[in-house]
Formats: C-alpha cells, sequence, structure tokens
C-alpha cells in the first residue's frame, strides 16, 4: 500500500506540472516517474525467484513484464534524480549489476511482482507459487545456502541425459566453463578429467553437490548465467525483409526507428544508450569504398579504432567520447549488406557478447533497402542519412610557410587537441609555439606539396596601409576562404607593445591564424584571436601579429622562411589564387 500511495502521488505530482517553457519542462523531466531495470529473465519463475532475493535486501523492488516472453525486475518508482542517484549508490556497493539502467514507465506492461500488486493499472501476471518465506540475503541479493541443494537427477541419471548433447552443445558447456573461470583447456566437447574437475568446481561454487557431473537443470543454469548479458538486453532474432538482413539484436535495448537509405536505424529504448543501423543498398566496389569514406565521418564512429578494407568488405572499430563502435560491410552479387552496433564505454564484456551473436546470426536475406528509402526525411549539411557528421571542436585558420607543408595558426586554435587536421584531411602535429605571441607552428604528418607559400615583408609597413585578411570567417562551411579588407592601423598594441599591429577591419573567430597581406601578397603578419580579454573593444579593432615574430619561430624549428621582393599590386584574380593555394583550414578534434 507504502508503494502505491508513493506511485500515485508522484504520478499525480507529474501530470500537475504545466510546460510553460523551458525551467517547467526541465521540472518535468526531473519530475518523471522512472525505474532502475536490475535484471531480465525470459522465465517467468526465475524472475519472480530473482526478484523475492533482491526483496529480501533492497526496497522498492518490483517485476514487470517487458513484452514479448521478457520479465524484468526493477527498483523503483523514483523521480530521475532520485533515480540517477539510487542507480549511482547501489552500483558503487555492488548491490546491483554494473550494466542496471534508468527504465521508462511506458516500457512496462503487467506486474508480476510483489505478487497481486497492480500498481500500474495494467493487469497482473499469474505467476507461480513461490516461497515467502525470507531467505538468509547477502549484501548483493545473492542467497546465503546453509547446504548443497539437491540435485534433480542421480549422477546415473545426468550421465544419460547428457549422453543425448551434441558436440556442439558439449562444447558449449566447455566455452561456459571458461567464461566463468572453472575450465582453461581445449573446447573439444570431450568431457576429460579437465572438464569433469572445472564441473565440480562450478557445482561446489553454486551451491550444488559436487559431482563433477552437471545434472540437466544445472547445465541451464550454467548456460543462463553465461547467457546473462544476452539476456539482460532481449537478444533476439529480427528479420528487417526492407533491408534484406535477419540477424539477432539486443531488443530489449534498441527499437526500430526509421529507414534512410542506405540504413534501417534502430535507435536506443532505454539510457543505455545502445543503437544499431542495418546497412543495405545496392552498389559496386566504388559504391562500398565510398561508404567506407563516409562512415568515418561520422559521429557514431569514433576516430580511434583500427580499419580494415579489403576488395569486397570492410570493418570499421572506433572508441571515444564515451561509446564503442564496430560496424562489418560485405558486397556481394550487387548488394551492400552490414551493421553498426554503437555500444556504450565501460559495459566491454557485455557489448563482446552482443557483437558476437550479431556477428553469428548475420544472415542475408532477399531483398535490399530502396536507395529511396527516407527521401522525404529532414536534411541538413551536417546529417548524412539520418547521422551527424563528425564535426571539430573548433576551427580557425592557418597558412603554408614552406614548400614541405609547415602551417602557421595561433596557439590556441591547437590547445589540447587529440587530434589535428589542415583542411580537414591531412593529420598534422604541432612543431613549436610560441605562448608569448600565441603563435603555433604544425608540420603534416604526411608531406605536403602546397600550391603557394607566405612570403613575408621584409620592410616595416606604413600606416594606413590596405591591406586585406584570408581566413575560414564561417570555420570552413564555405569550402574555401573569404578575404576581409582593411586598413593597418598601428604598429603597436593598444599599451605599445612591440611584434603587435593593430588593424582596422571587422572579422569572425575564423579568421584567426590568418594571413594578413598587402596589395602585393606579401604577408605583413597572422591575424591574432580576440585580445580583448574581458573588454569589449569597438567593432572593427583586430590585431595581427607582426612578420618580425613570424620569422623568429620559423627560425626557432629551423625553417627558412620565403622573403617577399617587393613589387606591384596583384589583380583580384591573383591575390584569389595566391590565398586560396596558401591558406588552411585548421581544425581541432576532440
Amino acid at each position: 500500500m507504502k508503494t502505491l500511495i508513493a506511485v500515485l502521488a508522484l504520478m499525480a505530482a507529474v501530470i500537475g506540472t504545466v510546460s510553460t517553457g523551458p525551467v517547467a519542462a526541465q521540472q518535468q523531466s526531473e519530475q518523471e516517474v522512472v525505474w532502475i531495470q536490475i535484471e531480465a529473465h525470459p522465465s517467468l519463475s526465475v524472475a519472480q525467484e530473482r526478484a523475492r532475493l533482491y526483496s529480501g535486501a533492497l526496497a522498492d523492488v518490483n517485476g514487470f513484464s517487458l513484452g514479448g516472453t521478457w520479465y524484468g525486475i526493477l527498483l523503483g518508482p523514483y523521480t530521475r534524480t532520485d533515480a540517477e542517484q539510487v542507480l549511482r549508490v547501489y552500483r558503487r556497493e555492488g548491490q546491483i549489476p554494473r550494466d542496471s539502467f534508468v527504465a521508462r514507465t511506458g516500457n512496462l506492461g503487467q506486474q508480476f511482482w510483489p505478487v497481486g500488486a497492480n500498481i500500474l493499472n495494467r493487469g497482473v501476471v499469474t505467476a507461480p507459487v513461490v516461497s515467502e518465506e525470507p531467505a538468509q540475503q547477502t549484501a548483493t541479493a545473492e542467497p546465503v545456502q546453509a547446504a548443497p541443494e539437491p540435485a534433480d537427477e542421480t549422477p546415473s541419471q545426468a550421465r544419460r541425459s547428457e549422453g543425448r548433447l551434441t558436440r556442439d552443445e558439449r562444447k558449449d558447456l566447455q566455452i561456459a566453463l571458461q567464461a566463468a573461470g572453472f575450465y582453461d583447456s581445449a573446447i573439444d566437447g570431450a568431457f576429460g578429467r579437465g572438464t569433469r574437475r572445472s564441473m565440480a568446481a562450478w557445482q561446489a561454487e553454486n551451491g550444488y553437490e559436487q559431482t563433477g557431473i552437471l545434472t540437466t537443470l544445472q547445465r541451464q543454469a550454467l548456460m543462463d548465467q553465461y547467457n546473462a548479458p544476452l539476456l539482460s538486453v532481449g537478444m533476439q532474432t529480427v528479420r528487417d525483409d526492407r533491408a534484406g538482413i535477419e540477424m539477432q539484436l539486443p531488443t530489449g535495448v534498441v527499437r526500430f526507428s526509421n529507414y534512410e537509405s542506405p540504413f534501417a536505424h534502430y535507435g536506443a529504448s532505454t539510457d543505455l544508450g545502445a543503437r544499431v543501423l542495418l546497412i543495405s543498398q545496392p552498389g559496386d566496389r566504388a559504391t562500398l569504398f565510398g561508404l567506407y569514406d563516409i562512415l568515418q565521418t561520422l559521429e557514431v564512429i569514433p576516430l580511434e579504432g583500427p580499419r580494415e578494407r579489403k576488395r569486397d568488405s570492410f570493418k570499421i572499430e572506433g572508441r571515444g567520447n564515451g561509446i564503442v563502435s564496430v560496424t562489418e560491410v560485405t558486397l556481394k552479387n550487387g548488394e551492400i549488406k552490414g551493421f553498426t552496433l554503437v555500444w556504450p564505454e565501460g559495459d566491454d564484456a557485455r557489448q563482446a557478447r552482443v557483437l558476437g551473436e550479431m556477428r553469428k546470426s548475420f544472415t542475408r536475406v532477399d531483398g535490399v533497402l530502396d536507395p529511396a528509402a527516407g527521401a522525404g526525411a529532414e536534411q541538413r549539411i551536417d546529417l548524412v542519412s539520418g547521422l551527424k557528421i563528425r564535426k571539430p571542436r573548433l576551427s580557425r585558420s592557418g597558412f603554408f610557410v614552406s614548400n614541405d607543408g609547415a602551417v602557421i595558426t595561433t596557439a590556441s586554435a591547437v590547445d589540447q587537441c587529440s587530434r589535428i587536421t589542415l583542411n580537414h584531411d591531412y593529420q598534422a602535429e604541432i612543431a613549436a609555439t610560441d605562448a608569448a605571441s600565441g603563435l603555433a607552428l604544425l608540420r603534416p604528418v604526411e608531406r605536403l606539396a602546397p600550391m603557394a607559400v607566405a612570403q613575408l615583408t621584409a620592410q616595416s609597413p606604413r600606416l594606413q596601409t590596405e591591406i586585406a585578411v584570408a581566413g575560414f570567417s564561417y570555420e570552413g562551411a564555405l569550402g574555401a576562404p573569404t578575404m576581409t579588407f582593411g586598413k593597418l592601423a598601428d604598429l603597436r598594441g593598444l599599451q605599445g607593445e612591440a611584434g603587435l599591429a593593430r588593424l582596422d577591419l571587422a572579422v569572425l573567430p575564423g579568421d584567426a591564424g590568418g594571413p594578413v597581406l598587402d596589395g602585393t601578397g606579401a604577408v605583413l603578419g597572422m591575424l591574432a584571436p580576440d585580445l580583448g580579454g574581458s573588454q569589449r573593444l569597438p567593432e572593427g579593432v583586430s590585431f595581427a601579429v607582426d612578420a618580425t615574430k613570424l620569422r623568429d619561430l620559423l627560425s626557432q624549428a629551423g625553417i627558412g622562411g620565403q622573403t617577399a621582393n617587393g613589387g606591384d599590386a596583384l589583380s583580384p584574380n591573383a591575390m584569389s589564387r595566391l590565398v586560396n593555394g596558401m591558406t588552411v583550414l585548421v581544425s581541432c578534434w576532440d
């Protein structure tokens, strides 16, 4: 009764919340009725027994049907804030499995625990009658057994039932014993002395009589333990006829969302955050290789991890930003098919089991996803078939200063980056920095041959000289540098700093690091980022690190910069060719 009153009061509070804006929406989210799912089982009797054991150690234990033949054990109800706190504490104390997660009320069906309870008014599952006498519990809700559990079969009966197992079934038992840490010999399906010893050790650990021969129920219990990671995520066979793929999917944590060629999207249905993409499209080897390149630009495939491309297949693994992603694709008979599994970091054992089942069960069936599928979906330049393109943390400008592709840019653009790229395509490393002037020198990992290299002015420029800044004002959105025109206002900074020039022109953050040029194309310096600090400078006030500081940095790195020879003013077309060949988009990636 107390639990029912708590649920009704909590739901009433949520229903009474009126959404009138962001603050109200946040309050409503914080008061959402949620639960903590700690286990799921395909057997109602097993789920009821586990719920009974947890109830002896934890408060607020409930059991609900999850759909199909699955039954979940959950703690709650809680507000989301309270649920996250309970989840952290119970995980830390080891009272619930580490793969427990926050679940929504909408995913729950009829109630089976406590027996007879119906707090969501969704009906009651008639469960097998079990003893209500409290059992001794440990802090982790595992039963403490005073004596070995009686066997369901005699040793001779167990041997006879064992004799009906196939070789693969016997291997599966050895694999399960190995995974549990009891067996370290060959997986051959032969039950010799080593296998028998491991069986006896498993029996002792699980409170059974140590006979070295597993009974029918004991074999089932061993396989249930081994398959617990799969049971917890509802692995079952899914046949997607539009994609032409049949395979095992973790249907307890992902749900079909939509088609958007070449993907069938199965999005996260719980707070675990798992996702699956089924990949299906007609094509040839060129299509396959193009898909390989495109996939690596997506957020769901982190940068770090092995990649392997063969003539008719590829594999991509990525780890970072809180996720682990595995993609496997093959080309056969003009059809490209495969999958991507996205899983949260820190749950590697379960991810490996899920991935193994997906690989093993992957089956091509007739059909391939229509290339026009999802044609009416939202179109954005930062989306590919409904998936976000990976974007750098920030992008700024730079320019080539040597014939082998060295680049000068602003130091703030490459600070604490896990990866630095030039024009998105070429990886670079920091070769030298000058903290005082805010300069950084980059070297490409692979040697480049620039179309144009900066020629640094050898003369002190005159005040009010017409100047231009070349830069990626919109951080690469336009695909090419833009030019901003202005004048040289002063040869020193606002506080009289040497090596710093004040410019009279308005720029955007993406322009920082770009070259400042005079009418002849000579580089007078590098555009500095906003130096206003806590003060807001008048519009049109910018600064440049002058050419003498650039030369000092190049000298420090052993590069002899090129010097401008003077000459006539360049035509607009010639100036455009110069800045397009010399200016570089510098991107910092997490």
